[in-house]
């Protein structure tokens, strides 16, 4: 069976805004899963629902996961369709959601703690790089 367009959010704990980020994404037919905090220890894989992966059983030894951030993972949508999506999420959701991304093959091979960990790197990076305004 193949797998539709959908979205999977992590680490929203504000209600409004997932009702925001479905509301957006419904009117484009993509279904929407919100993940409980302890997905962090899933493969990306498992969590899209691919075929070959399977739960991973808890860490109790791992020191624990906090981020603080609200986390978007958009499966099977790119392109055209992903331009799409972004604006309408823009035209919906402020503030926005700032750590978006596309689950790609070799992302899936990850786990959700290292996924997020990665975009906050990235994320740093980037802002890093901006140029500041100054006074």
């Amino acid at each position: 069976m193949k797998r539709k367009e959908q979205a999977l959010l992590y680490g929203f704990h504000d209600e409004a805004r997932i009702h925001l980020v479905r509301k957006a994404l419904d009117r484009l037919s993509i279904g929407a899963r919100v993940l409980p905090p302890e997905a962090h220890y899933q493969k990306v894989g498992y969590l899209i629902g691919m075929k070959g992966f399977r739960v991973t059983p808890e860490d109790k030894d791992e020191e624990d996961f906090v981020f603080p951030h609200e986390v978007l993972l958009l499966d099977k949508i790119k392109g055209k369709r992903l331009d799409e999506v972004l604006a309408a999420l823009a035209a919906t959701v402020q503030p926005p959601v700032q750590y978006k991304t596309v689950v790609t093959p070799f992302n899936t091979l990850w786990t959700l703690r290292r996924l997020c960990e990665t975009m906050q790197r990235e994320h740093g990076a980037l802002a890093e790089r901006e140029p500041r305004k100054e006074d």
